[in-house]
C-alpha cells in the first residue's frame, strides 16, 4: 500500500502525453481564460497602490513614468524572458510548476548530495503557493468591487458585504464542477483584455509619447537615481503586476508551451501595457490636486462615468476567474504533493466524466474558503491586502530560479558564459522585488510567511515520518520466501484471492502476518500489492506492471503510476496477466494494515512532530477510497508502530 494520492488523469494515458486537444487558437484562447486570470486583474490595484499605498509617491512625471518602465522591463525579464523563454523548456513530461521541476530534479541528480537542500526548497515554494491561494481571491475580488465606490460613493459599506457573499458562493459551487462555466472563461477574458486596451488607448491617445517613454529603460533607472529609497519600495507594489507568472509554468500541461507563449507576447501583455500606459497618461494629463484624488482607483477611472458600473460588473467576473484558477491551482498542487509523498491522503472527487482533470478537494476548498474570508474581513479592503500580497509570489519565484540553476547547471549543461549572466540578472530581479517586500511584513507580510510556515511544517512532517515509519516496520519484516515456506505448508488454503496492499515491495505486510495469526487460514491465491508513484507525470502501460511469481499461489505485484495518475487499484488488477484466472471482484478480499502511532524517545523527529505526525495519519482519507476498493470486500487489520 501506498500514501500516494488518487489523481485525475486516465491510467492508460500513454507515458508524456499531454492533455491538449484543438488548435493553437483554441488552445490559446483557453489558457487566456484560465493561466492568464491572476497577472491579467492586477492592473485594477497594482499601479494604484505603487502611488497610494502604504509607500506613496507623488504622481508627477518622473515617477509615472519611472513605474511605467519598472513594470514593462519587469514583464519583460521575469515573464517574457524568465517564465514564457527560459523555466517553461524545464518541463517534467510536459507537466510544469514548483513540484514537477523538484521530482524532475530530484530523479536526473540521484544520489547528489544538494539533493536534500533542493527538495526543502521546492517544497517552500508549494507552502509558499498556499499562502498566495488565499490571499489573491481576497485581493482580486474585493478590489473589483471597490469599483463600486467610483460609481456611487454611497455604495462603500456594502462593498465588504458584497465581496464576501461573491467568495463565498465562488467556494460553494467548486463541488458541483466548472466544466459549463469554465467554457466561458475564455470569450469573458478576451473581452477584458480587449476592454483593457480600448480604456488604455483612449487616453493614450491624447499623449502618445508615453509609449516611449515607457519603453526607455533610462526612465526606470532615472527614478532610482533621483529617489532610491522610494523607488526600492515601490518595487513591493510594481512586482504586483507580474503576480500570477508563476502559473504560466504551472498549467504548462493543461495547455502547452507553445499556447501559453503566443497568448502571452501577442496579446495579454500589449493589453496589460496599454492599460498600464494608459492610467499613467490619464494622471500626467491632470493638475497635481486632480491627480492626487484620481490616482485612489485609476483604473476605474479610465472609463467614462456612464460606463464605469458595466466596466466593475467585467471587471468582477474577471476576478471570480482568476479565483478560481487559483482555486483550481489549490487542488492539482495537493494532488501532486499527495502523490509525491508530502500531504497524507485526502478525500478527491472527479467533478466531470469527460474532463479528467477537474477535480475537487473537499478539505481544501473549505479551509480555502475559511481563510480568505478572514483575510477579507481582518484587512477591510484591497489595498490593506496588497501589504500582505507579493513575498509568497517574489519567494516562490526566488526559488524558482534557485531550481532553474540546478536545471541550466547540471541537467542541461549550458555554458557557463551564457547561463551566469542570465541567472545573475534573474537572482538581482528576484532579490530586489523579495526584499522590498519584506519590508512589508510589520503590515502584513508576516500573514503569508505565517501560512507558509505552517503549510512546510505539515509538509516536512508528514514525509519524515512516512519515512521513520516506514523504516520501523522494514525493520519488523519477514522476507518473503522464508515465511512462503513455512506458511504454505501448515495454512489451512481457503477458495478466493487474498490481495495485501503494501509500502514496501520485499518482505510480508504485517496484514498478512495479522491474517494468519487470527484468522489461521490463507487464500488459494495470495497478491501482495504494491502501488509505486514515479517522479513523472504518466507511465505508460509498457511499465505499469510488476509481476513475479513467489510459488505456492504467492504473488507479488508492483503497480506504477505518474503523479498525474488515477490510482485505480480493481482497475488495474482486472488488466493483469499471467498469474492465474482474471480478477473478479466478488472473489478477490483486500486486506488493509491501519497503523497506530506511538511517538517515543527514538532519534528521528522531535516529540511534538511525532504527535503532529500521528494526528495527520488518523485524518488521512481511508485506503479504501483512495485506491476505490469495493468496500464490502475490504477488512482492515491494526497494528501499533513506534516511531
Amino acid at each position: 500500500m501506498t500514501d500516494t494520492a488518487a489523481p485525475s488523469l486516465p491510467s492508460d494515458r500513454p507515458a508524456g502525453e499531454q492533455p491538449h486537444h484543438g488548435g493553437l487558437a483554441k488552445l490559446a484562447l483557453g489558457a487566456m481564460g484560465i493561466v492568464f486570470g491572476d497577472i491579467g486583474t492586477s492592473p485594477i490595484y497594482a499601479f494604484r497602490e505603487t502611488f497610494a499605498g502604504h509607500h506613496p509617491l507623488t504622481p508627477d512625471a518622473l515617477h509615472i513614468v519611472g513605474v511605467l518602465s519598472l513594470i514593462f522591463w519587469s514583464m519583460m525579464i521575469v515573464v517574457s524572458i524568465k517564465y514564457v523563454g527560459v523555466i517553461m523548456r524545464a518541463d517534467n513530461k510536459g507537466e510544469g510548476g514548483s513540484l514537477a521541476l523538484l521530482a524532475l530534479i530530484n530523479r536526473k541528480a540521484e544520489g547528489k548530495k544538494w539533493t536534500a537542500g533542493i527538495v526543502m526548497l521546492g517544497v517552500f515554494a508549494t507552502a509558499l503557493f498556499y499562502g498566495d491561494s488565499m490571499i489573491t481571491p481576497a485581493i482580486s475580488v474585493l478590489s473589483a468591487v471597490e469599483g463600486l465606490t467610483t460609481v456611487e460613493s454611497s455604495f462603500g459599506p456594502f462593498v465588504l458585504p458584497i465581496a464576501v457573499g461573491i467568495l463565498v458562493g465562488l467556494f460553494a459551487i467548486q463541488a458541483r464542477g466548472t466544466a459549463k462555466v469554465g467554457a466561458l472563461f475564455g470569450p469573458i477574458m478576451l473581452l477584458y483584455f480587449l476592454t483593457l486596451s480600448v480604456l488604455g488607448v483612449s487616453h493614450i491617445v491624447n499623449m502618445p509619447g508615453i509609449v516611449l517613454e515607457t519603453l526607455n529603460p533610462f526612465n526606470a533607472v532615472q527614478f532610482f537615481l533621483a529617489d532610491g529609497w522610494r523607488a526600492f519600495l515601490a518595487l513591493g507594489s510594481v512586482v504586483l503586476a507580474v503576480t500570477g507568472a508563476e502559473a504560466l509554468y504551472a498549467d504548462m500541461g493543461h495547455f502547452g508551451r507553445k499556447p501559453i507563449g503566443v497568448s502571452w507576447l501577442f496579446f495579454v501583455m500589449p493589453a496589460l501595457m496599454l492599460n498600464y500606459m494608459g492610467q499613467g497618461a490619464m494622471l500626467l494629463s491632470l493638475d497635481p490636486a486632480a491627480a492626487i484624488e484620481t490616482v485612489r482607483n485609476p483604473f476605474f477611472l479610465l472609463a467614462p462615468e456612464n460606463f464605469r458600473l458595466p466596466l466593475v460588473i467585467l471587471a468582477t467576473l474577471a476576478t471570480i476567474i482568476a479565483s478560481q484558477a487559483v482555486i483550481s491551482g489549490a487542488f492539482s498542487v495537493t494532488q501532486q504533493a499527495i502523490q509525491l509523498g508530502f500531504i497524507p491522503r485526502l478525500r478527491i472527487l472527479h467533478t466531470s466524466a469527460s474532463a479528467a482533470g477537474q477535480i475537487y478537494i473537499p478539505a481544501i476548498n473549505w479551509a480555502l474558503m475559511v481563510m480568505v474570508i478572514l483575510l477579507v474581513l481582518f484587512f477591510q479592503n484591497s489595498s490593506n491586502l496588497a501589504a500582505a500580497y507579493g513575498i509568497a509570489v517574489t519567494g516562490a519565484m526566488l526559488i524558482d530560479t534557485c531550481l532553474l540553476a540546478v536545471v541550466l547547471f547540471s541537467l542541461w549543461r549550458w555554458k557557463p558564459w551564457f547561463s551566469l549572466p542570465l541567472l545573475a540578472i534573474f537572482f538581482i530581479v528576484d532579490l530586489a522585488y523579495f526584499g522590498a517586500n519584506m519590508t512589508k511584513v510589520p503590515d502584513g507580510g508576516w500573514v503569508p510567511l505565517l501560512i507558509g510556515l505552517i503549510a512546510f511544517t505539515l509538509l516536512t512532517t508528514w514525509a519524515k515520518g512516512r519515512q521513520l515509519m516506514l523504516a520501523r516496520m522494514r525493520e519488523a519484516s519477514i522476507p518473503a520466501s522464508i515465511f512462503i515456506k513455512s506458511a504454505a505448508s501448515s495454512a489451512t488454503r481457503v477458495p478466493g484471492t487474498a490481495v495485501f496492499m503494501t509500502t514496501s515491495a520485499d518482505g510480508v505486510p504485517h496484514s498478512l502476518l495479522h491474517n494468519l495469526k487470527h484468522n489461521k487460514v490463507l487464500h488459494e491465491r495470495v497478491m501482495l500489492l504494491t502501488v509505486k508513484i514515479e517522479d513523472v507525470p504518466y507511465v505508460g502501460e509498457d511499465r505499469r506492471f510488476e509481476l513475479s511469481d513467489l510459488g505456492s499461489g504467492f504473488y507479488r505485484l508492483v503497480v506504477r503510476y505518474g503523479f498525474m495518475q488515477d490510482s485505480d487499484v480493481p482497475a488495474a488488477l482486472q488488466r493483469v496477466e499471467k498469474c492465474g484466472s482474471v480478477f473478479n471482484m466478488m472473489e478477490t478480499s483486500f486486506f488493509l494494515a491501519r497503523q497506530t502511532l506511538i511517538a517515543s524517545s527514538r532519534p528521528g523527529m522531535a516529540i511534538w512532530r511525532e504527535r503532529l505526525f500521528s494526528w495527520m495519519l488518523r485524518n488521512a482519507e481511508s485506503a479504501m477510497e483512495f485506491f476505490k476498493l469495493p468496500p464490502n470486500r475490504v477488512v482492515e487489520l491494526g497494528s501499533q508502530v513506534e516511531i
